[in-house]
């Protein structure tokens, strides 16, 4: 005879699963499964099904599509190490001094990163609405740190950008390397996009990880297993 415990206990389990189910089909954001729309809020699955799409080019460009992002395909370049096949450019994002091309992982991610996070954050800690981002260059053919030997950089074919501004409607210029240690809201707002941007990029680098990004964010989308957001 089964005991009434274990019973009860199935009975348990199988109505948390189901209603742990429900919940994720009510918050598409941190439902690994679930279709990814980078007009949801992010969630918990975001970072990982955005780095995955690396795998399939094409299925990127349709997260695009449907999240009604205008972006161009350009041909692939490069060999080796810096074979770029990949190659998409944003073509409605505020980027300054242009707009690169880069992987569509990095580019579903800015669009997120710029949406979600650094436009929300720019009307409410800094009381004005976002002009522009400015970088510092996303392609490289280069390994890391400009090292002569060693791994290449996820610069070395556009998987990566380095983010060191953000300009505002008002005027003001908000820099990493001049507003890091600047006023309490500035220093508030730059953390606040940082930690943003690990909620959609793999590895994440600030003024707080080495002397090397004292003047820039470096967003890539390598690898969410060995990935840093520091």
């Amino acid at each position: 005879m089964i005991g009434k415990r274990p019973i009860a206990s199935a009975i348990i389990l199988i109505t948390l699963a189901a209603g742990g189910w429900i919940w994720l089909q009510d918050h598409p954001q941190h439902n690994p499964w679930a279709p990814l729309d980078l007009r949801q809020p992010i969630g918990w699955a975001t970072a990982n099904k955005i780095v995955a799409l690396k795998d399939d080019v094409a299925q990127c460009r349709a997260v695009l599509e449907r999240s009604d992002v205008s972006f161009r395909a350009l041909d692939g370049t490069g060999e080796g190490a810096c074979e770029r096949p990949d190659k998409t450019q944003l073509t409605a994002y505020p980027l300054s001094p242009d707009t690169p091309s880069v992987t569509c992982p990095v580019a579903a991610a800015l669009e997120m990163w710029r949406a979600k996070t650094v436009a929300p954050a720019a009307r409410d800690i800094l009381g004005s609405d976002l002009a522009r981002i400015e970088h510092l260059g996303a392609y490289s053919c280069r390994r890391l740190y400009g090292r002569s030997e060693g791994a290449w950089s996820e610069h070395a074919t556009a998987n990566a950008i380095d983010i060191s501004a953000f300009v505002l409607e008002d005027g003001r210029r908000i820099t990493l390397i001049n507003d890091w240690d600047g006023s309490e809201e500035e220093r508030q707002f730059l953390r606040q996009v940082r930690d943003g941007a690990c909620g959609v990029f793999a590895t994440v680098l600030s003024p707080d990880y080495n002397a090397a990004h004292a003047d820039h964010f470096h967003l890539d989308q390598q690898s969410r297993w060995t990935g840093v957001c520091r």
